[in-house]
């Protein structure tokens, strides 16, 4: 392929790799996201697809993406055309779909949780991130992967754990081994907190919130709360949104840190700041004061499972497993150590407070 030298700014020259072609620059970026792009959204594809299996149908399309992106880079592998696709759909595809997570949480119905019900979540949440990130230094786990760790447990699972790595900057590795944990406990709890539920005989509003304050992903807490009949399952809707909203706080807190730890060594170093939070937090407060249409709500609720689902797939088609069996099973313990505190957590403050 022929190469045609470009002049640069500093008086030396860089090459296009087109034959006899005069492209604008402008345009070969956008043109080198394309294999990657397309190959995420494929991966996406197939991830609904799977979801209308019996089988899998309560499966959230994030999971089924992230382990059908692992499969494919480990075993295929990831060609190079399609690196910067990939790196862009991780990366700027998941901000986008933060914001737009605002259309599903409005100022007024997260008053219906109630001061107490508000309580019982915000101290669960606070109460198990720090937790788990203590014992993750008292295991020798890396601090990036037991941030993401207790930011998937405590808040909204992998949608958590992606938004938090915006910050942390942790390896794909990382990432695949936080969001595989937290969907492997939040499935726990999907399947148990019913059964546990009835054998305690929580009222349903009692259920209601301690699944929605302990639950991993919305989906989960969808499927676990209606179990225990629609006031339970609308109001542990309600307490999961809620909780989906300290999102926010939690990861610009992080952010903050993770910039002032990186001032004291390397300023190149330093993560950016988390600017797409405030997009979330502005969708959130217009909700209070406009009506979004219904349409409008559902639109973008489907867009935004597409976008972190491609997100996901992206992130799976860059982790390596041999990089995830590196880590041994202390984080597999901290997950699940971390599983059993939120669990219990909840459950005795919503006996107490909620």
């Amino acid at each position: 392929m022929e190469e045609i030298p470009i002049p640069s700014a500093r008086g030396s020259s860089m090459s296009l790799p087109f034959a006899g072609s005069a492209a604008p620059l402008r345009i070969r970026p956008a043109l080198e996201l394309l294999p990657g792009l397309a190959l995420c959204v494929a991966v996406a594809g197939v991830a609904f697809g799977l979801r209308r299996l019996p089988s899998l149908a309560l499966v959230s399309p994030m999971i089924l993406g992230v382990a059908i992106g692992v499969l494919l880079r480990n075993t295929v592998g990831l060609a190079s055309v399609a690196s910067a696709g990939v790196a862009f759909a991780m990366r700027r595809l998941l901000r986008l779909a933060i914001v737009l997570l605002g259309f599903q949480v409005t100022a007024t119905r997260l008053f219906e949780v109630g001061a107490r019900g508000f309580a019982v979540v915000a101290l669960t949440l606070l109460a198990t991130f720090a937790f788990t990130v203590a014992l993750g230094r008292r295991l020798g786990v890396r601090p990036e992967l037991a941030e993401l760790i207790a930011a998937g447990t405590s808040i909204c699972g992998a949608s958590a754990v992606v938004a938090t790595n915006a910050v942390t900057r942790a390896e794909e590795a990382d990432v695949a081994y936080a969001v595989a944990t937290v969907t492997l406990f939040g499935t726990l709890s999907m399947l148990l907190l019913p059964v546990l539920g009835h054998a305690l005989a929580l009222a349903p509003h009692a259920y209601g919130l301690w699944v929605g304050a302990s639950v991993h992903e919305i989906a989960q807490v969808v499927a676990a709360a209606f179990q225990g009949g629609d006031a339970a399952g609308q109001y542990g809707t309600i307490a999961k949104l809620s909780r989906v909203v300290l999102l926010a706080p939690l990861v610009l807190g992080l952010g903050v840190l993770a910039r002032r730890r990186a001032e004291e060594g390397e300023a190149a170093l330093r993560p950016p700041f988390p600017w797409f939070v405030f997009g979330f937090l502005a969708l959130v407060g217009l909700g209070g004061l406009v009506d979004w249409p219904r349409p409008l709500v559902a639109a973008t609720t489907t867009l935004t499972t597409l976008l972190l689902t491609v997100a996901l797939a992206a992130m799976g088609l860059l982790t390596d497993v041999r990089r995830i069996a590196a880590e041994g099973i202390r984080p597999l313990a901290l997950g699940a150590a971390a599983w059993i505190f939120i669990t219990t957590v909840a459950w005795a403050l919503v006996e107490t407070i909620g």
